[in-house]
């Protein structure tokens, strides 16, 4: 089973004033914390789509084994960069992906272990979506077989993967992710890190 990965870390994280892909958690970024836990996968290739301090969020990659792509309208939303993302596996592995996994680089409960669980389940279900359960919502990160692709490929620019998990409830199997809604948007967020 080939899966890919997307790592979305184009943002610009305005509400908390520089670049939440380099605020440092557990004693690494959030961009290299997330880009390792899907680069040991070894499932497929993974790309980190980038766009806001895009130097310094790449300069973060080096080493790992994963590609970096460029997504200049990042600011539209994040449907855009998905689609970048999307589209750069397409070009490394043409119509060879089984899925693909999407993940943000900003969710502390998120380890290599959660996205195994989520490989896991897919492969036992056959189920087209799986999606990670966390404070009564099913969201990212997400695995969608290739059947659904052209849905994510369809994304307007401020959308973003949950409106495809929400649109065929029936389909969707979920990972439990206690906590899954720990984020980091704000200075406060950065504060309860430390």
């Amino acid at each position: 089973m080939r899966v890919g990965v997307v790592l979305l870390a184009a943002g610009g994280s305005s509400r908390l004033g520089h670049p939440k892909q380099l605020v440092r958690y557990q004693g690494t970024t959030l961009v290299r914390r997330a880009a390792e836990a899907a680069a040991s996968l070894r499932c497929g290739p993974v790309v980190v789509v980038l766009g806001a301090a895009r130097d310094a969020v790449a300069a973060e990659l080096t080493g790992l084994d994963v590609r970096a792509v460029d997504h200049p309208d990042w600011a539209a939303g994040p449907g855009g960069s998905l689609r970048a993302g999307l589209g750069a596996l397409r070009e490394l592995e043409p119509p060879a992906l089984d899925a693909v996994l999407v993940l943000l680089c900003d969710q502390l409960r998120v380890d290599a272990a959660h996205l195994r669980a989520l490989l896991a389940a897919f492969e036992r279900g056959g189920a087209p979506v799986v999606a990670s359960a966390y404070e009564d919502t099913r969201g990212v990160p997400a695995l969608f077989a290739r059947g659904v692709f052209p849905e994510l490929e369809a994304l307007g620019p401020a959308q973003g993967a949950r409106g495809v998990i929400a649109r065929e409830p029936s389909r969707v199997v979920t990972v439990p992710l206690p906590g899954g809604g720990a984020d980091v948007d704000t200075a406060e967020d950065v504060a309860r890190l430390t």
